[in-house]
């Protein structure tokens, strides 16, 4: 068993801090949220005063914030937690970020002898909390092979996408075609139910046929069709339009650094930043029913 240091215990790292205490890891966290520090001690995690504190003696780091400054915050610099820790330490950041961050991070990480790799994931709140998380990785193959049993503890599906920054580009990608995916289903919806169609009737159609997709089949965005998803609970939990948006701008700068072409990822971009505008960033993200509904 690993002594591991979880910093970011928010709805996403909480659930995933929990999962490594049941899988017999001795885990120390650090939050600015004095409740989400409580929760970890009550699942038998031990409380930190800091990032510092929290990385103190331990094997292994994980990290999930919300954004590239936050993480290259944590790290670099005279005061960022490279400058403490000794070669050899595991570093598995689960943000979602910039895939040049990471690279950034990864080299200082490798000149201090400074094991790194991205680590984002899949499978939002409910699968933190059940432990069924995917995995998308960053890095070398034998800092893979270290991590995955930790991964493994939180999550189903691990997969090795390639070097550093990799597992954040692949995230992207994956995310980019969900906003696409989302946008087109509820758009087809609003179309049948404004033409006299039962959403219900209509999603078991489309389920069944070509237009089957995965936020159809297992993540309904219309109210009351499918029990158990966002949309049939207030679009409260799941993936925020926040994030999504947030997601779909990195999807934007990795293109624009690649001279790649996105129009489809460019408009959902659009669309979710005007759905967020309007009041609604913090609903789930298939929420944008709503825009199309009305």
């Amino acid at each position: 068993m690993s002594k591991i240091a979880f910093i970011g215990l928010g709805n996403m790292g909480g659930p995933m801090a929990h999962n490594l205490v049941k899988a017999g890891h001795t885990v120390t966290g650090f939050d600015l949220s004095a409740d989400a520090l409580k929760a970890l001690e009550e699942a038998g995690g031990k409380a930190a005063a800091s990032a510092l504190e929290a990385v103190t003696g331990v094997e292994v780091v994980v990290s999930m914030l919300p954004a590239s400054h936050h993480v290259a915050g944590l790290y670099l610099g005279e005061n960022g937690l490279f400058s403490q820790m000794p070669a050899g330490t595991l570093v598995i950041d689960s943000s979602t970020i910039a895939s040049d961050t990471s690279r950034e991070v990864g080299k200082a990480a490798a000149e201090k002898g400074i094991k790194f790799i991205d680590a984002p994931v899949s499978g939002g709140v409910g699968g933190a909390k059940a432990g069924t998380l995917s995995f998308i990785v960053g890095g070398s193959a034998d800092d893979f092979a270290q991590a995955k049993p930790l991964l493994e503890s939180m999550g189903k599906n691990i997969f090795h996408a390639g070097e550093t920054g990799a597992g954040q580009v692949a995230k992207v990608c994956n995310n980019m075609l969900l906003s696409i995916l989302m946008a087109g289903t509820t758009e087809a919806l609003a179309l049948g139910v404004k033409n006299g169609l039962d959403p219900a009737v209509l999603s078991e159609i489309m389920k069944q046929s070509s237009g089957g997709n995965w936020a159809l089949n297992v993540y309904n965005p219309w109210p009351g069709v499918m029990e158990g998803v966002p949309a049939s609970n207030n679009y409260q939990g799941g993936f925020q339009v926040d994030l999504m948006t947030k997601d779909l701008g990195l999807a934007w700068e990795t293109a624009l650094n690649s001279k790649s072409s996105i129009p489809m990822g460019s408009l959902a971009r659009n669309l979710f930043a005007l759905h967020a505008q309007k009041g609604n960033g913090a609903l789930d993200f298939s929420s944008i029913q709503q825009m199309f509904a009305d």
